[in-house]
């Protein structure tokens, strides 16, 4: 809840990563008129928009000592949701002339890139980020201050004392492959397999013996390699709907394994004479056959898993006042602070199936605030009640434990973003979620599953452009 100002003492805070969460993060603390320094990896900002042709080594993203590539951006990729709805509440993502601009509602990720490097620029925070900089380790130091260490191509390793650590890493750069979890808690000898190969050998029945190829979705660039090919893609979210669409330009065959599909759906997918739908796969076989269980059979070239991400922080220690279990990063309060360590470490961006910018944004402001001491947050025994009674509803409603984070979820019919948003926004005191962007994403939602092929170029809510384009002239940017 909010309280009185007390009198501000400026905090040197350190921002971990300088994708969309870790720019309006400093963005948010400077405001506030704290001291920050954001830590950067690459030579640009952007994080996972960054798009890159170089892929991992391990094509899998199993062997630990791989070469990490960070974006997992596909050439072809354009956002699923549209620009009006997914920029900042104060710097909306306009159409810019120029000729290396892309004016489509739908764009593709290297306008993103560029709308948040316009971002950057018109705030100044460039200015803040140390490139080419790696965090490799955050930790409580003296004083209960934060130690982080860092590296850079041109400089040994500095430790340096931070007041606050806010974490904004990503999490589309660690593949996760699901199936692998199932066959170890299957096996009682699972400690007797310590190499990679050994690993890859669990994914399915078969699969030492299967002759084809692999990789995760991490790894996808372009459709060229998978030319004449038959291939099978796992998974049905957003990736796997836009690779498959994209490899079957070229290949032979795609097929597409989902976890959870209609009877009536499988078979033949519109829009391409060559994709069909089935279940997941069964077992695969030294001739290259791939069995699904739903009796069908194909001999396949490549296997492409499009089975998302684990969330991953391997230079924090907390003394396991944060851990990670089936991808639920926790316990944290309203998915930013860890009790035991508020307010001096947070995370920003951890909900998925989200309009990101715009929660990234509020969550930035409510981080900012409560270290300017204008919020309060309750006392450590009252969040940890609040996170196991929430952890205590997903049980109850039957979502996984790795669905922690995910805000696509429906709960007594309403999506969770919404009534989280706007909580955040009152703590805040910043206004709610604007009507027109909750019924654009809606509507956008719909019209993806009715329109798969189409829906980016073909849409029904003009009205709610027109609302949004009237909202943003409020705006002097």
């Amino acid at each position: 809840m909010s309280s009185a100002v007390t009198l501000l003492t400026p905090r040197q805070v350190a921002v971990i990563g300088a994708g969309a969460a870790g720019l309006v993060a400093a963005r948010e603390i400077r405001r506030e008129g704290h001291d920050v320094v954001v830590f950067e990896k690459g030579e640009e900002v952007g994080g996972t928009w960054v798009y890159t042709a170089e892929v991992e080594s391990d094509p899998l993203g199993l062997d630990p000592k791989r070469s990490v590539v960070h974006s997992s951006l596909y050439d072809s990729l354009r956002t699923n949701l549209p620009r009006e709805c997914m920029g900042f509440r104060d710097y909306p993502f306009r159409k810019r002339e120029g000729k290396e601009r892309d004016s489509r509602r739908f764009p593709g990720h290297r306008e993103v890139l560029m709308y948040l490097q316009d971002f950057s620029a018109h705030f100044g925070i460039g200015d803040l980020v140390r490139f080419q900089t790696e965090v490799v380790f955050a930790g409580l130091g003296e004083g209960g201050k934060w130690k982080v260490t860092s590296k850079s191509p041109h400089t040994d390793r500095v430790d340096e004392l931070y007041d606050a650590v806010i974490v904004c890493n990503g999490h589309y750069v660690q593949p996760r492959l699901p199936h692998i979890l199932g066959y170890f808690l299957s096996l009682s000898f699972i400690y007797a397999f310590r190499k990679i190969k050994d690993i890859v050998l669990l994914l399915f029945p078969g699969i030492n013996a299967w002759p084809g190829k692999q990789m995760h979705s991490h790894n996808y660039r372009t459709p060229q390699p998978f030319q004449d090919q038959v291939v099978v893609l796992i998974g049905s979210s957003a990736s796997a709907v836009d690779i498959s669409r994209d490899i079957a330009i070229v290949a032979k065959e795609v097929h597409v394994a989902a976890r959870s599909v209609e009877n009536e759906k499988l078979g033949k997918m519109p829009g391409h004479e060559n994709m069909w739908l089935h279940s997941m796969i069964d077992s695969v076989h030294e001739d290259g056959t791939v069995v699904f269980q739903d009796g069908n059979a194909v001999r396949a070239d490549f296997i492409i898993h499009c089975t998302g991400y684990k969330y991953d922080f391997p230079f924090l220690d907390t003394n396991g006042e944060v851990t990670v279990d089936d991808n639920r990063v926790g316990p944290l309060y309203k998915h930013v602070f860890p009790p035991g360590l508020a307010p001096w470490l947070s995370f920003v961006g951890l909900p998925w199936k989200v309009l990101p910018f715009p929660m990234l944004e509020l969550q930035s402001k409510w981080i900012a605030r409560i270290l300017s001491n204008r919020i309060e947050l309750p006392l450590k025994e009252d969040m940890a009640e609040d996170i196991e009674a929430f952890y205590t509803s997903l049980d109850a409603t039957g979502f996984p434990k790795r669905y922690t984070h995910n805000m696509g979820l429906l709960q007594d019919c309403v999506i969770l973003q919404w009534d989280y948003n706007n909580w955040i926004a009152d703590q805040c005191e910043f206004p709610s979620v604007e009507e027109w962007r909750k019924q654009m994403y809606m509507a956008t939602s719909k019209n993806r599953v009715l329109r798969p092929e189409s829906y980016r170029d073909e849409w029904e809510d003009d009205d709610l452009v027109l609302t949004a384009q009237q909202d943003f002239a409020n705006y002097l940017i």
